[in-house]
């Protein structure tokens, strides 16, 4: 028996019943990341109450000191950078080793390349990585704007653009899927991105008027509170509940492709209003499949849950104990810095003693024959305070995974060179599991992006190269063009790999002679390989001779499948043949109609190569 189809009201109804419900399910889990939030900007004397709502502490005593000591964001902060300094390189694996397939995938890696350098690739990675280390996890929604890109066609009323990918960083608090056992996106059913949009926003995307709604949402409030015990305030961060006026919530709900939906839905509602119902519209997925289109990037794994956990959950406990020692040192400070008084009941007054205390100079009287005021003997402070606090210090950093060569900057000129090694990868290995989710949601990123350009690239696009010396190239690509989606890493950055990580790793090679040719000697190619390896790439102005011959062979293969070439004295007649070769041995010259011709053509010039290649052995046996 057929379900019976929902009208756009019951449509509605049903989906933000939906939100609603996951909203719920999570509720402690987003009182775990507003608390985390305030830990971080440093309101610290806040806990999560039974209702699942951020409260304050207040002080037993009006005289207690309230001072925080921040160093879980200095923490955070050095795990941030640590993770988004590593910038892997993509490479696009070719399809087969067919010289077409080959030229393609090194054009979907320029696209690539392009595409984030347009979007700022590495700024949405250190915004995700930064929601990601205080929450545990964030999210990369990969979508197509067909408003964005160059005009291709305009009327007097509207224009008509080639459209573009758009990728946007969604915070935790946006992102809801149907089971938040799934540890991953590819394992849940469906997943709701809800936000807080202006109903102007609304209007002029889908043309449709909304009234506005309650809506609330998390905003950084700066202001003063009190601190110690001194009588003065302190400028505290917090992280408050505020509503917002003229919005409304926009809930996207996107369903992986089911019986009922064999291409998957896709619906989207704001207030009562229904705004879209259909299909996934993206074959982002392997084998052209729809599926949804976010990634996820998370801090460290909880097992059985779909968003990651945050280190500062781990340190929150240590920062309270830290917070409480320091205070209590700097009460015992003031002890004993301002004194406290010993007076007998009557012997003086006590109100101008309290307001004035004892300054220097100052004529204290008190009753003829009553017991002069005397200041409390304050004990020595515990040699346990200082040995907790160091403790506590050493807990931070075991637990954040940031040690004093991450967090000091020391400079350890004591150390050898595979020492020092050895102390970069142990620090590696501390946050091992956010940079290889970073690294991962970078490829992932890389393939929805592919697969996009795929699907909608039809109008022929213009992309610019940097080529040798300095040259820009120019190409003109579509859809086409992207005949593979294997994404992977350039195996030439690995982690923790800095610039002189790769110095001395060069010198190394150099040094134990695996860099040199069989003869013994050092080619033009290599020397310019190892100057870019140390970043002093731009101090080599020469183009390899050989990469030049063979860009220069595989023109002449292009220009064959009209008319002959003629050939240079200046070419490497063994580079060409080989080129030439292997252009006839590929499958791209069987897609013309006229291949017998092209081949038949490029043998020819093939024999004359090899004629002069003979021509000149001779002349030098001669000579």
């Amino acid at each position: 028996m057929s379900k019976r189809k929902l009208n756009s009201q019951e449509i509605v109804e049903e989906v933000r019943q939906d939100y609603l419900k996951r909203r719920e399910a999570r509720r402690s889990l987003e009182a775990q990341w507003q608390l985390n939030i305030n830990f971080y900007v440093g309101n610290q004397y806040s806990y999560i109450a039974t209702n699942n709502n951020i409260n304050d502490y207040d002080k037993q005593y009006f005289w207690q000191e309230k001072e925080v000591f921040n160093h879980i964001a200095p923490m955070i902060e050095t795990r941030i950078s640590k993770i988004t300094r590593l910038n892997p390189n993509i490479d696009v694996l070719p399809a087969s080793m067919d010289i077409a397939d080959l030229k393609s995938a090194k054009l979907s890696k320029e696209i690539f390349n392009a595409v984030s350098n347009k979007l700022d690739l590495p700024s949405l990675s250190k915004y995700a990585s930064t929601w990601c280390e205080i929450c545990g996890t964030a999210f990369y929604k990969i979508t197509w704007n067909s408003e964005a890109g160059m005009v291709i066609a305009s009327t007097d009323k509207n224009s008509i653009k080639e459209g573009d990918v758009e990728i946007s960083v969604c915070s935790p608090f946006e992102i809801l899927p149907d089971n938040l056992s799934c540890e991953n996106i590819s394992d849940v059913g469906s997943i709701i991105h809800a936000k807080a949009v202006s109903v102007d926003t609304i209007k002029n995307i889908y043309g449709v008027k909304v009234l506005p709604e309650d809506v609330h949402s998390f905003s950084l409030d700066s202001g003063f509170g009190s601190s110690g015990g001194l009588g003065y305030d302190a400028h505290i961060n917090k992280v408050t509940n505020v509503s917002l006026d003229n919005h409304c919530v926009l809930i996207e709900r996107y369903c992986k492709p089911s019986v009922d939906y064999p291409n998957g839905r896709l619906t989207i509602i704001a207030g009562d209003k229904l705004l879209y119902e259909g299909e996934l519209p993206y074959l982002n997925g392997d084998n052209n499949e729809r599926i949804l289109p976010f990634v996820k990037q998370i801090s460290a794994y909880m097992p059985g849950s779909f968003y990651g956990v945050s280190v500062i959950e781990r340190l929150i406990p240590i920062q309270r104990a830290y917070n409480a020692i320091r205070n209590r040192k700097h009460e015992y400070f003031n002890r004993i810095s301002m004194g406290v008084l010993t007076v007998e009941d009557g012997s003086v007054d006590t109100d101008a003693l309290e307001q004035d205390g004892l300054s220097p100079g100052k004529v204290l009287v008190y009753r003829q024959g009553g017991q002069a005021p005397s200041i409390m003997t304050t004990p020595d402070i515990n040699a346990d305070f200082k040995a907790e606090e160091e403790h506590l210090m050493d807990e931070f950093k075991n637990l954040a995974g940031v040690s004093d060569l991450m967090d000091n900057s020391e400079n350890y000129t004591n150390l050898s060179g595979t020492a020092l090694q050895l102390l970069i990868e142990q620090d590696d290995n501390r946050v091992i599991t956010a940079i290889d989710s970073a690294k991962q949601a970078l490829k992932l990123l890389a393939k929805h992006i592919l697969r996009l350009y795929k699907q909608f690239a039809v109008v022929p696009r213009l992309i610019k190269i940097a080529g040798e010396m300095g040259k820009v190239e120019m190409f003109y690509w579509d859809q086409n063009s992207i005949r593979s989606d294997d994404v992977a890493f350039d195996t030439s950055t690995a982690l923790g790999e800095s610039v002189g990580t790769r110095r001395t790793m060069l010198l190394d090679l150099l040094e134990s002679g695996i860099l040199f040719d069989k003869d013994g000697k050092f080619s033009q190619s290599m020397r310019t390989k190892c100057l870019d390896l140390l970043g002093f790439g731009t101090w080599e102005h020469s183009t390899d001779i050989n990469s030049l011959q063979i860009n220069r062979a595989q023109e002449e293969n292009l220009e064959m499948q009209k008319s002959n070439v003629e050939i240079l004295p200046i070419d490497d007649h063994n580079i060409h043949i080989e080129e030439h070769t292997a252009y006839i041995l590929g499958a791209e010259i069987k897609r013309y109609n006229n291949y017998k011709e092209i081949q038949d053509r490029i043998l020819s010039h093939i024999a004359q190569h090899k004629k002069m290649l003979e021509k000149n052995i001779q002349n030098q046996a001669n000579n």
